[in-house]
């Protein structure tokens, strides 16, 4: 029987029967094998067994006298749930292989027995075994990396997101997000989609203030080979790649007149015509949008569509700024410090009292992003176990809060200059620095009209 026991992982066996010599035999042909062998004459035996150890595979007698091994299995799979359980039996009915099988049996197998064929069956029962532990295992990462990163936060404002993102994520209904730049909106998404019906298809996510129009249109819709000069190959576009699942548009307000169009059609047919193709292609998405930009008035002021911003405000969140929650900024503080520490595998750390201090002071700009950032370079300069004041960016402990003082705006049109006279406008290392992508930083400089000063040249 040993001819397979190199192939073999060790396995803990339990043999449960009656017959002192099927448990005497079956434990020395495990062994033999390599296996770790307990062996109990009676349910009650075995269930105290059970009670003391781990087991791999269980092998039971259907025939005992009190409890047999049918009402063993269920007792078993009540308290053991991860045990793999092979039914014995001299009866080879099918009404007991059925019975067995259905209370979750792995195998039934009748007396007498074949060495070779229990060697088989063992190490069959071990693959599967561990084939199924890998396929938990992969599942659980699967969804650890797909949940979306909480929205952390005690404010009624930041309940009040909860509540809604609960409230849409079950229906088709499509999604507009609101708030500034770095409040969450993404995240918001993604909470959305994670807890929508739809969680298992892809989340296909588009910046469209990143691309200019020809290749935002690309991108969106795909392209057939040969529709543009360097098209050498058809392109499915992200509204194909998120069939069965969710398209967010993020920077919603930077496209076009020309994309807006196409936007409103793909939206409402649920069809995708590719760039230089002439057939519609069916496809099944929900639309989440977001934006930092005062859609209504970019209607008012003929910017953005009509008809395209009431189809994709069917449904909208307003995720709120930092400034106006300053409850949140502690438990958003912990909540960065326990991740990046654990990432770093640093050791645990807290914040000192002046550091928390100079948190609460500060503005906050860039919302909960630049609080994100902050609190991991204070993790990467940090010496355990405070974080101090001075380990955070030096804005944070120099820059006044706005207090109110400062509208908004002002408040971001004076950070945006800074860090563009500090990056001596650098186009790239400023929206770097900023986290937002050049087109947004190109709309932002004529928004406000940033102009060069002569000590930055």
């Amino acid at each position: 029987m040993n001819i397979t026991a190199s192939k073999v992982t060790s396995l803990s066996i339990l043999v449960v029967d009656d017959e002192p010599i099927v448990v005497q035999s079956l434990g020395d042909w495990f062994r033999q094998d390599g296996h770790r062998v307990d062996t109990a004459q009676s349910a009650r035996e075995a269930l105290r067994l059970v009670a003391e150890k781990d087991y791999d595979l269980a092998f039971l007698d259907i025939k005992m006298p009190g409890i047999d091994g049918l009402d063993l299995q269920s007792r078993l799979a009540s308290v053991k749930p991860d045990m793999t359980v092979i039914i014995m039996t001299a009866y080879a009915s099918v009404d007991t292989a059925v019975r067995a099988l259905k209370a979750g049996a792995y195998d039934y197998i009748t007396k007498p027995f074949d060495p070779e064929e229990l060697s088989l069956l063992v190490r069959r029962a071990g693959e599967h075994r561990s084939m199924r532990s890998e396929n938990i295992r992969l599942k659980e990462r699967l969804q650890e990396e797909s949940a979306p990163s909480p929205i952390v936060g005690v404010s009624a404002a930041i309940k009040r997101v909860h509540d809604l993102i609960a409230a849409v994520a079950g229906t088709e209904a499509t999604v507009l997000i609101k708030g500034e730049s770095g409040t969450g909106k993404e995240m918001a998404a993604r909470a959305i989609h994670v807890a929508s019906p739809r969680r298992y298809g892809p989340l296909v996510i588009v910046n469209c203030g990143a691309l200019a129009e020809g290749l935002l249109e690309s991108e969106l819709f795909g392209h057939e080979k040969g529709a543009f000069t360097g098209a050498m190959y058809r392109h499915s576009g992200k509204f194909e790649m998120a069939n069965g699942g969710t398209v967010f548009l993020d920077e919603i307000g930077t496209v076009s007149a020309k994309v807006q169009v196409e936007l409103l059609r793909v939206i409402e047919e649920k069809t995708v015509t590719r760039v230089g193709g002439r057939t519609p292609i069916p496809v099944d998405f929900r639309v989440i949008a977001a934006t930092n930009e005062d859609l209504e008035a970019m209607v008012q002021h003929g910017e953005f569509r009509e008809d395209l911003f009431w189809r994709l405000n069917v449904f909208s969140i307003e995720m709120p700024p930092l400034r106006t929650r300053p409850e949140d900024i502690a438990p958003l503080a912990e909540f960065f410090l326990d991740r990046f520490t654990r990432a770093m595998n640093r050791k645990p750390m807290r914040f000192s009292p002046r550091a928390l201090e100079a948190l609460q002071a500060y503005a906050w700009p860039g919302n909960v992003r630049e609080l994100q950032n902050a609190i991991e370079r204070a993790v990467v300069v940090g010496k355990p176990p405070l974080i101090e004041a001075g380990d955070f960016p030096i804005r944070v402990t120099e820059t006044p809060s706005a207090g109110g003082a400062l509208s908004l705006a002002e408040v971001e049109r004076a950070h945006i200059l800074t860090v563009l006279e500090a990056q001596n406008w650098n186009i790239s290392g400023a929206s770097r620095m900023l986290e937002i992508d050049r087109g947004t930083l190109y709309h932002k400089i004529e928004k406000y009209g940033l102009e060069k000063t002569r000590t930055a040249e």
